[in-house]
């Protein structure tokens, strides 16, 4: 099939068929020379050429870009609630999707439907044979977001970068707001070894005239943004934070902090305290894209409002199941965090699934999931995840009673099992990988 004669209800198969780096298929070792994967050049050089073939339709609007270890989706699920609230259309590209890839590209927070991803792939496809070296998986889906946005006429797009910055596929956007969350070991094996690499990295997003809204604190992390020319930097700390951050029914209740303005008991309604700093971090970008503060009520509605699928979720009562996807060991603390202060001390049973290049020992133990009651130990539904034994045998190795431990291999039926095998004041927790945590929500609502 040539991309040519490519039909739009084939273009869901066109698209599988490129190389994936969230999945690992088709995935080269990592070339020595070109800085890219297996000596492909960069995402964003290969971005460059496919954008100006279909126009360069980022340039027809600005930007919020994001990066950051931890906190980049909810930050962007924030900050077009925040966007959309002001009355301005929204285009909003995040990663990875949960259920379906439609979810990666939204206006004004819903997702765009079928018919219009498949001719948006369409077009897509068409000028592929064009270009110097093949797309990925997910430039062909960056393009197709950056495309759509400039069809709506978008006043805004939220843009989550894909992995790192300076040479991700997102790193073609009109910048004007760059945001960072924070800087922590993830990914080390594309963008590291160390912090310093992820933070310099990281910092390629910041153009020279760029708005920085720096979330890092750590000077030395903080130093290789600092140094990218940015026409504006606010800093965590300084110029915003959170001075309030108390428990709430279903949710936190904040006083935050801006450039412009102080906002003062307002109800988030998500789970887990470090959701306080992604709010501020989103409600200081919306403020510096905007250049003014924002109306309380505004803001109060739009962060009751706001969610974050398979970010410490409820899906389920009697047992309470929840879901968290969590990709790093900082990630993994977070939630342990959120349990403790959250939700009731019950018996606790945790199914977890990793990826292979994540180091059970570390994951279980940030986790505390070796203290649970029982732990189910599946495999994610990717060419990439570790096998259950091996986060069994970490468990042992961490001194958790075999007796507690069960291996299953596939997630739905971990999840099933946890549930069936829990009473209705007890609880599940279904963690790790992503690919663990969308087939479990897709069983669950």
């Amino acid at each position: 099939m040539s991309a040519g004669d490519l039909d739009p209800r084939e273009a869901r198969a066109w698209l599988d068929a490129h190389v994936n780096l969230e999945t690992g298929v088709g995935v080269p070792a990592r070339g020595p020379n070109r800085g890219g994967v297996g000596g492909r050049l960069l995402a964003v050089e290969r971005q460059r050429p496919l954008m100006e073939l279909l126009g360069s339709p980022q340039l027809e609007y600005p930007s919020i870009h994001l990066t950051g270890t931890n906190g980049k989706t909810s930050v962007a699920r924030m900050t077009t609630e925040l966007l959309t609230a002001t009355g301005l259309t929204v285009g909003s590209y995040t990663s990875p999707h949960l259920q379906r890839v439609n979810e990666r590209m939204c206006r004004d927070g819903e997702p765009v439907d079928d018919a219009t991803l498949d001719d948006l792939l369409v077009q897509v496809a068409l000028v592929e044979d064009l270009l110097p070296d093949a797309p990925s998986y997910f430039e062909i889906l960056t393009a197709a977001a950056l495309l759509w946005f400039g069809d709506l006429a978008a006043d805004v797009a939220v843009v989550e970068v894909g992995l790192g910055g300076r040479g991700d596929a997102t790193n073609v956007v009109d910048g004007r707001v760059a945001v960072v969350t924070n800087v922590s070991l993830d990914h080390a094996e594309f963008i590291g070894p160390t912090l310093q690499d992820i933070a310099e990295e990281k910092s390629g997003i910041v153009g020279p005239g760029a708005t920085l809204v720096l979330g890092e604190t750590d000077p030395a992390l903080a130093r290789p943004f600092l140094q990218r020319g940015a026409a504006r930097v606010v800093t965590r700390g300084v110029d915003f934070g959170v001075r309030g951050n108390t428990l709430a029914h279903r949710g936190r209740m904040l006083d935050l902090y801006t450039p412009g303005a102080t906002y003062h008991e307002v109800f988030l309604g998500l789970h887990g305290a470090h959701q306080a700093d992604n709010a501020v971090c989103a409600l200081t970008a919306v403020e510096c894209f905007l250049g003014r503060p924002l109306e309380a009520g505004l803001v109060a509605d739009a962060f009751a409002s706001v969610q974050t699928p398979g970010r410490l979720e409820v899906v389920h009562h009697q047992p309470l199941v929840l879901l968290d996807g969590v990709k790093n060991v900082a990630g993994a603390h977070a939630l342990r965090l959120a349990l403790a202060e959250e939700f009731a001390d019950a018996p606790r049973t945790f199914v977890v699934g990793l990826m292979r290049e994540k180091e059970p020992h570390e994951m279980l133990e940030a986790l505390g999931a070796t203290r649970a009651a029982q732990l189910v130990c599946c495999r994610p539904e990717s060419p990439r995840g570790l096998s259950p034994d091996d986060v069994a045998r970490a468990a042992i190795d961490l001194g958790m009673d075999a007796a507690r431990i069960e291996v299953i291999d596939d997630v739905r039926d971990a999840v099933q099992h946890a549930i069936d095998s829990s009473e209705e004041d007890e609880q599940v927790v279904v963690t790790g990988s992503l690919y663990v945590v969308s087939p479990a929500r897709a069983m669950l609502i």
